[in-house]
């Protein structure tokens, strides 16, 4: 089928696109500034137009020859009313959808009843907006979700900040409140596969949801668990509403106040599938709760760097180069840059030479034996552009240690060195910053040592230390 996809620069989007290639299908992405799309690793499979899904004539445009049309934007976090935003965008694409004589609309909306008058204001929304779609002749397939379990989901990037700073915590009450969360490999699949379910003749809401039925405090203390922290320790208050709990995540978190807030008052309602489960017409079986966590759990926000152990292939859970700054998790980074005269080649035979017949000269992390050179492992390498270390000894997070040489264009050779750590929790990060002493010692000399070592003369750019 040929499938338009709004918002393929969002968490969403961008990891659907992908996975309609892989079904075979060929894919037109409407982006208001396409531009943004240049780092996604699928750009060059797909076809790319401008248009804005509050102009009706972009819309119809792009629809143009479209079999099905994925409904994938959200304004929250970007604007103040941003439920009247949403019900523009969907009567747009729902009319442009029904001009260009599409089959089918597919929409990604949020759990919780129907007839709940306490719905919070952002899942009323999500909520309308999937009734404004299926106002059309176009039929609609409504897919419902709870807390999207993923690296870069905001959901889940705030359920990480949370317990990766606080080993403990003043909760309101709604952290008792019952969630299902769902695995974002398992929403992707479910929203491709309703494409071609053999039943798109009527419009339709499905709820989609991971098999374990948890409260928010069940969630924060099982990743812990699965995150290697300590058991946190949660009282709960009654006196936190959710405005002055959106007001404290934001301090100790990356989300914006703006995102933070409606993702809080979510939480006050109960979201688990009820009476129209996906499983009635997609035969898939979602992991558990505990899985989704290991997965968005594997790499942190630099793409090249494993966690976890783990060196299998890539997947949706993983962080993507058009994730937001605040996702994927938090990596702290002191990076260096010389410039030398000296060929790639002999800077690079410098660096292999660590704890070879120099050894001992270069150590590169200060650690309890006398070389911690003994203590890493080389994780990475491709002659003679890259190295990189990983840290074997014990340490409150994931450690690395990497060289990347490129050539300049009046041959001289650039050495970018960095030293990268993933914290675990706050003692992780207390860890790191009391570093900072050694860090002034060690690293910023051996970028010098390595580029004399070579035979070349030395000139230092601007370093940082820094977290992303």
């Amino acid at each position: 089928m040929k499938i338009l996809v709004t918002g393929a620069t969002g968490y969403i989007g961008g990891r659907l696109v992908p996975e309609l290639l892989a079904a075979g299908h060929e894919v037109r992405c409407l982006a208001r500034t396409p531009d943004k799309l240049d780092d996604a690793v699928w750009r060059d499979e797909v076809e790319v137009v401008k248009g804005d899904l509050t102009d009706q004539d972009s819309v119809r445009d792009a629809f143009a020859g479209v079999d099905a049309g994925y409904f994938l934007v959200h304004s929250m976090g970007g604007a103040d009313d941003f439920a009247a935003q949403d019900r523009e965008a969907a009567a747009t694409f729902r009319d442009g959808a029904a001009t260009a004589g599409a089959g089918l609309i597919v929409y990604l909306g949020g759990l919780g009843a129907d007839d709940d008058p306490d719905l919070s204001p952002h899942l009323s929304s999500r909520h309308e907006v999937g009734e404004v779609l299926a106002a059309g002749p176009v039929p609609v397939t409504e897919l419902r979700a709870a807390v999207i379990i993923g690296s870069g989901s905001a959901s889940f990037e705030m359920l990480r900040s949370l317990v990766e700073v606080l080993p403990a915590m003043v909760t309101p009450k709604w952290v008792g409140n019952r969630c299902q969360p769902i695995a974002i490999g398992d929403v992707l699949a479910y929203l491709v596969a309703v494409l071609d379910d053999g039943d798109q003749g009527r419009s339709r809401v499905l709820e989609v949801g991971g098999p374990d039925v948890l409260t928010y405090a069940d969630m924060m203390r099982t990743y812990a668990t699965v995150a290697g922290l300590r058991p946190r320790l949660l009282v709960s208050v009654p006196i936190l509403t959710p405005s002055l709990s959106s007001l404290w995540i934001g301090l100790v978190t990356p989300l914006p106040v703006g995102l933070a807030r409606p993702l809080v008052e979510s939480l006050v309602n109960e979201v688990v599938v009820t009476d129209r489960p996906v499983s009635t017409v997609v035969d898939h079986e979602p992991v558990g709760f505990g899985t989704a966590l290991d997965l968005a759990l594997r790499r942190v926000s630099d793409l090249e760097v494993a966690t976890l152990g783990s060196e299998t292939g890539r997947t949706p859970a993983d962080p993507l180069p058009t994730d937001p700054d605040w996702s994927g998790g938090r990596l702290l980074v002191d990076e260096q840059q010389i410039v030398t005269r000296a060929s790639r080649e002999d800077v690079f035979a410098v660096i292999e030479g660590i704890g070879g017949s120099r050894r001992g000269s270069l150590t590169p992390f200060p650690g309890r034996r006398r070389n911690a050179v003994d203590s890493w492992r080389v994780e990475a390498v491709d002659r003679p552009s890259l190295l990189r270390l990983r840290a074997e000894m014990r340490l409150p997070g994931e450690a690395w240690l990497e060289w990347r040489l490129d050539t300049e264009d009046d041959g001289r050779t650039r050495l970018h060195q960095r030293a990268l750590f993933h914290p675990r929790g706050i003692g992780g990060r207390a860890y790191w910053y009391a570093l900072l002493p050694f860090h002034l010692l060690v690293f910023r000399r051996m970028g010098h040592r390595i580029a004399r070592a070579a035979g070349g003369d030395v000139e230092r750019l601007p370093e940082t230390a820094s977290a992303s």
